[in-house]
């Protein structure tokens, strides 16, 4: 009998046809074809999707676990994803809400303590900020990257909508950045990170990861929903001694549940910072989908982002507590000639409120 392992689903249907809707489901995501046409007994056995519970949750909703074979997976993360959702996502009914990590996708450890080690903080939260918007070129953004630099903030990282783009392209961009980073860090005396996102690719990625890791960059970050889930695990592996940091970009595509998909199947690939939306910011996330993401992604460092303004850092801390890096990104910048100013009135909020809840 080959491994198996267990996914949920949230299915819309009536209680007369449920049954039914979750063998097709289970049978859409294992051989696809009627079983009747199956002439091999070891796959009717082995390979099969098989239901093993329906449970109604309310207003019309069911919620289906179906195992799967682990054996249909390989050591492809790709497929993984392919098996839990592939065609099955192509039905309007039907939401991916949850499933098992198989070992061989456990995430490899915990990125928190590396990252609190690097940059010298024991226990409270980080703070961060993005360099945005796209279309400035490269030396504006270095720059700001400067200033926010000169505040103290622990990490400074792409916006997501830089890439390798004509007006800012990656070799030119992440080295001044680097550069201006490290001369901030060298004048506050401590040790900010600067995360250049990669785009493009596998070899342009890696391409790109090389570039940044012989300037001693040592945090990046992908967007595995575009970059595509197999190639994000081959970066996390080449470069282990980088902490990749996971960005949530089309990952409101699909019918997946971002506690799933945010917050168990980005750290599956490696990665050991996990960013998401915010409640109470511009995604409409609510605190109870915040707090499974959070969960789930341990011992992946949390990085809410989003919407978050430098009155919510004690609320935030509070729901989040202190392994959390808030990101701040638009709310900064709207600070324009005070950003260093602004970026140590950010650092302090978040430093103080660590010390008040720690009773100091």
């Amino acid at each position: 009998m080959s491994e198996r392992f267990s996914v949920t689903y949230r299915v819309r249907a009536d209680a007369g046809s449920i049954a039914a809707r979750a063998q097709g489901i289970a049978v859409e995501q294992s051989v696809e074809m009627p079983l009747a046409a199956v002439d091999e007994p070891a796959v009717l056995t082995d390979i099969v999707g098989r239901v093993e519970d329906i449970s109604d949750v309310g207003n019309g909703v069911f919620s289906v676990r179906i195992d799967l074979a682990l054996d249909t997976v390989g050591d492809d993360p790709g497929q993984f994803l392919n098996m839990l959702f592939g065609n099955t996502s192509l039905h309007e009914d039907v939401v991916l809400r949850d499933c098992e990590i198989p070992p061989r996708f456990a995430p490899s450890g915990p990125a928190t303590p590396a990252l609190r080690e690097r940059l010298g903080v024991s226990s409270r939260a980080f703070a961060g900020s993005a360099l945005k918007p796209q279309g400035l070129p490269p030396e504006r953004l270095a720059g700001l990257a400067e200033r926010f630099a000169l505040g103290g903030l622990d990490f400074i990282k792409d916006d997501h909508g830089l890439a390798d783009q004509g007006f800012s392209p990656f070799s030119v961009r992440v080295p001044l950045i680097a550069d201006a980073v490290a001369r901030a860090a060298k004048a506050t005396v401590h040790p900010t990170r600067y995360i250049p996102s990669l785009t493009g690719d596998l070899d342009q990625m890696r391409a790109q990861a090389r570039l940044a890791r012989d300037l001693g960059v040592d945090c990046m970050m992908v967007a595995p929903m575009i970059s595509g889930f197999s190639a994000t695990r081959a970066l996390t592996r080449e470069f282990p001694n980088i902490v990749f940091f996971a960005h949530p970009a089309m990952g409101g595509a699909a019918r997946i549940a971002p506690e799933l998909l945010i917050g168990k199947l980005f750290p599956s690939l490696g990665c050991g910072a996990v960013i998401y939306p915010v409640y109470g910011g511009r995604f409409g996330y609510s605190p109870e989908t915040c707090r499974e993401i959070r969960d789930n992604a341990k011992p992946a460092l949390a990085v809410p982002a989003g919407g978050i303004t430098l009155n919510r850092v004690p609320e935030l801390l509070d729901f989040h507590g202190p392994d959390t890096m808030l990101l701040i990104g638009g709310n900064l910048l709207l600070a324009r000639d005070r950003i260093a100013e602004e970026s140590a009135a950010f650092v302090n909020a978040v430093a103080s409120h660590r010390s008040a809840s720690h009773g100091h």
